[in-house]
């Protein structure tokens, strides 16, 4: 499918692509057994459906995201911290996540995740946004390719007030608040 707007998926258009994507990385890793790695929050739903659809032997990790401001002398620097990082050395890993957008987190995740010396590590998301990717990054498995700058609600992907992830279908959505930039004192 082409990175066009999209006005929705259907959750039986979703259902089928999933099973697709499920024999794929069956596959893939065919009698091996296959390390997966769940980025939460958003990565839950897309998890589930896709795993149920994987025929290999599969532990799961789950791994959060956490964005810190660390100090550095005099300047702060924002840091993204995953925790806990499984052991893989040695393992076939697949990272699910459900949004791949610039491509920056998803960069950075592998890179940790390299350092432990897997096997192999592969990356699939659900939706692959490349317009604005910012790395030279794609997944491996990517389930439908959509306008960037487009946000969805639904399939565990919340709106600005955290509501819709359970709706089974996704629908375009409001887009996130801006932060605003503090006021300067005169």
């Amino acid at each position: 499918m082409s990175a066009k707007q999209q006005s929705s998926y259907s959750p039986k258009r979703i259902s089928a692509r999933i099973d697709e994507l499920g024999r794929q990385i069956s596959r893939a890793y065919r009698g091996r057994r296959l390390d997966v790695v769940v980025t939460m929050d958003r990565g839950f739903v897309f998890a589930a459906d896709l795993l149920r659809n994987v025929v290999t032997p599969t532990v799961c990790h789950f791994l959060r995201e956490e964005v810190r401001d660390v100090q550095q002398g005099t300047k702060v620097r924002r840091e993204v911290v995953f925790s806990p990082r499984p052991e893989l050395k040695g393992r076939d890993v697949l990272v699910l996540d459900a949004v791949m957008d610039t491509g920056v987190t998803q960069e950075f995740l592998l890179r940790r995740l390299a350092e432990s010396q897997p096997r192999s590590l592969r990356l699939a998301v659900l939706l692959d946004k490349t317009a604005s990717r910012r790395v030279a990054l794609e997944p491996d498995y990517f389930g439908f390719r959509t306008a960037s700058n487009q946000v969805w609600v639904g399939y565990g992907l919340a709106d600005a007030r955290g509501e819709g992830r359970n709706e089974r279908g996704l629908k375009p959505g409001k887009q996130w608040p801006r932060k605003a930039k503090a006021a300067s004192n005169k």
